[in-house]
């Protein structure tokens, strides 16, 4: 997902290399410009508004937007006496944030004394996401996390062969599947639901989102929990999926063109970072 999360080229369980005589750093820190107008709300104000924000890409988590001071409302930031230590950028400076009423603790961070090498991140101050309102760009709310550049998703209408068995049970039957390809995980196969048997999935009462794609609603099939799940009203970006159903293969028999689907590396969803909670009430707060 993107430069440094999932399986990307600065990530920790990266599926390419870096073809260079000598292997690079365990560890690759990337910071750079977003170029977007990024806006935080909290305590029903704009507290940070800047077209100058700087994302860091750090192995292992999402891009984190960072604020020039400058662009920060006076008085939203309180100093604390809670100081950690980065392993690559040094000691971490933690701030309450309020404006009004509203207060939330340790809710913004600051890099106090950065190796020269850091500079792009100097007089600079990361909100954490789930305290605060909202993040938007220009007028649009974003939901998740600061823009990742370098996330991409593509879906290819196909007419190969896609068959989901429960046993003797067939669950789908489709040749007109249609293939995400998203950055960082590998092809994920999404079936028509009129190609799928309705009376094979037992819908949970549990729902998940994903910052680009939508809401996600799952469905138990005989006794594999939670085997297949469904953008029911994808985001507008990925519509081509929407209400289509996907299969979980390491819980139930996919089959392509007669060949079984395997557990690929990169299917598995690695746990978020500790700045990111994705929850449903951040999207149904969006709509």
């Amino acid at each position: 997902m993107g430069l440094s999360w999932q399986q990307g080229p600065l990530a920790q369980r990266s599926v390419g290399q870096f073809l260079t005589p000598d292997p690079p750093p365990e560890r690759m820190l990337y910071a750079e410009p977003l170029r977007r107008r990024l806006r935080v709300r909290f305590g029903g104000d704009w507290i940070a508004d800047s077209e100058d924000v700087t994302l860091l890409h750090e192995p292992g988590r999402y891009p984190v937007a960072y604020f020039p001071e400058a662009a920060i409302a006076p008085g939203v930031l309180e100093p604390t006496d809670h100081v950690t230590t980065h392993r690559d950028l040094g000691p971490t400076d933690w701030f309450t944030v309020h404006r009004g009423p509203a207060r939330a603790e340790r809710a913004a961070w600051r890099f106090a004394d950065l190796p020269r090498y850091a500079g792009p991140l100097r007089h600079r101050v990361a909100f954490a996401w789930h305290p605060m309102e909202a993040f938007y760009e220009e007028d649009e709310r974003i939901t998740g996390h600061a823009a990742d550049l370098y996330h991409r998703i593509d879906i290819r209408r196909s007419s190969r062969h896609l068959v989901v068995r429960d046993g003797d049970r067939v669950v789908a039957d489709s040749v007109h599947p249609r293939v995400l390809y998203e950055s960082g995980f590998a092809p994920r196969w999404y079936v028509p639901r009129a190609d799928v048997d309705p009376a094979a999935l037992a819908p949970v009462d549990r729902q998940t989102f994903c910052p680009y794609k939508g809401l996600a609603s799952y469905y138990d099939i005989g006794g594999r929990a939670r085997a297949a799940w469904s953008y029911e009203e994808a985001w507008p970006e990925v519509d081509l999926i929407s209400d289509y159903v996907s299969f979980e293969p390491d819980k139930i028999d996919v089959f392509l063109d007669g060949r079984q689907v395997a557990m690929e590396p990169g299917q598995t969803v690695v746990p978020h970072g500790i700045d990111r909670g994705f929850d449903v009430d951040e999207v149904l707060a969006k709509a």
